[in-house]
């Protein structure tokens, strides 16, 4: 060590200054002082001089390991800080989809192209964030990040189109012999047999409990839960989605009355309802999850573009270009708030404003095989402006989903 040479050449200038190489008794306390001075100084010399070498460490090789992980890790938290996945744009891409509409796990309501949309170029616009990318699919890649392992999607029908998609990216990859749906209950799950996966999809569209009561009034009980969320333990990544079913108006609620403890409530406002169901969810997880075994995602609500009643989605064959302003819909304000209030960590997965962009994803009319007279005169049918076509939008979700696990 360049600074141990220092001192040893430093003591030996100074026996080598003194009488008789040596420091004699009779040097006044004056000269010694000053002598302890001036070695304090040449040592400061030694140290800082332009040709010494940095202090060394016989072996400090795990000091550079444990200061490059920490550099990595601090690098990786601002890179994830400066890259909000939720903000960019769509980019067209040839490439595009990553599969087609003759998967045999796609509903009907959503296989546009089999139903006779004219149009495909909505299949082939994928999400570019402001400052990073997304990775494209790699169906092989994700099966094997879920090896061994259970990822459930737990909400509404939008979920179970978001479903749909995930299982139409990874399917095409396993062989046919080695593939399969289960059901249980509400319940479904694709098995992707050589990887001992399954991807699975629970039906919550309100995660809390709704049940039929006395003269089948339909009761939304907000402090329930377990008889859905019995099905959600033993699962490794949970995804959970809830907001449309708690914004429908009173002529097409799903319930008659709310209940909490022992109250029955014939009106409650809305996002204090679902605040309420939230609250009764966010609990389930705190007290029944651990985080060193669970993942647990909530994805944002998917936007609907029924204004016209139904009619805002026909016939748009592009993206919007952008927001004349930007509105935050109420129920993220709301699960913002539980989700902060929560122990366990939950990601928000924001896919609200990305979609929103995406008017020309919806299935509107084509939501069934059509007859010629139908398709000429369309109006008269029913537009579906809430699910999305397969492939499509949700397929954007489940690529930053892949990106998150």
């Amino acid at each position: 060590m360049q600074l141990t040479k220092c001192l040893f050449s430093l003591l030996g200038r100074l026996i080598q200054s003194s009488p008789s190489f040596g420091i004699r008794k009779s040097m006044s306390k004056p000269k010694l002082q000053l002598l302890f001075l001036f070695s304090i100084f040449i040592v400061f010399l030694c140290f800082f001089q332009g040709n010494s070498s940095p202090l060394e460490l016989e072996d400090d090789s795990w000091l550079d390991e444990e200061e490059d992980a920490v550099n990595m890790v601090e690098s990786h938290q601002s890179s994830r800080r400066r890259c909000e996945l939720s903000a960019g744009k769509w980019v067209y891409d040839q490439s595009y989809p990553l599969y087609d509409s003759t998967c045999p796990y796609l509903s009907t309501a959503v296989t546009c192209q089999k139903n006779g949309r004219p149009d495909s170029d909505y299949e082939k616009w994928r999400w570019k964030p402001n400052s990073c990318s997304i990775p494209r699919f790699d169906a092989l890649k994700f099966l094997g990040k879920m090896r061994r392992k259970r990822i459930m999607l737990v909400g509404d029908s939008i979920m179970r189109n978001q479903w749909e998609s995930l299982v139409c990216l990874v399917q095409g990859v396993v062989p046919t012999g080695r593939k399969g749906v289960t059901y249980n209950g509400p319940s479904m799950a694709f098995h992707a047999m050589d990887f001992e996966t399954s991807v699975e999809f629970s039906w919550a569209p309100l995660l809390v409990e709704l049940n039929n009561g006395a003269d089948k009034k339909r009761i939304l009980h907000l402090d329930l839960i377990e008889e859905n969320a019995k099905y959600w333990r033993g699962v490794d990544v949970l995804v959970f989605d809830s907001a449309h079913w708690w914004t429908h108006s009173d002529k097409s609620s799903s319930w008659d009355y709310y209940m909490e403890g022992q109250s029955l409530y014939t009106n409650m406002n809305p996002m204090v309802a679902y605040q309420k169901g939230l609250t009764t969810w966010a609990k389930w997880i705190d007290l029944n999850l651990d985080p060193r075994k669970t993942r647990v995602i909530f994805r944002s609500m998917s936007p609907r573009h029924n204004r016209q009643n139904g009619w805002r989605c026909y016939n748009q064959k592009q993206p919007l270009a952008y927001f004349s302003h930007q509105h935050v819909p109420e129920p993220l304000i709301v699960l913002q708030t539980v989700l902060r209030n929560m122990r366990f960590p939950v990601y928000l997965q924001d896919i609200t404003t990305m979609s929103a962009f995406r008017r020309d994803g919806h299935p509107s009319v084509y939501r069934r095989a059509m007859g010629q007279e139908e398709r000429q005169h369309p109006r008269g049918l029913s537009s579906d402006c809430s699910h999305w076509c397969l492939p499509g939008v949700p397929d954007s979700w489940n690529e930053m989903l892949s990106a998150l696990l």
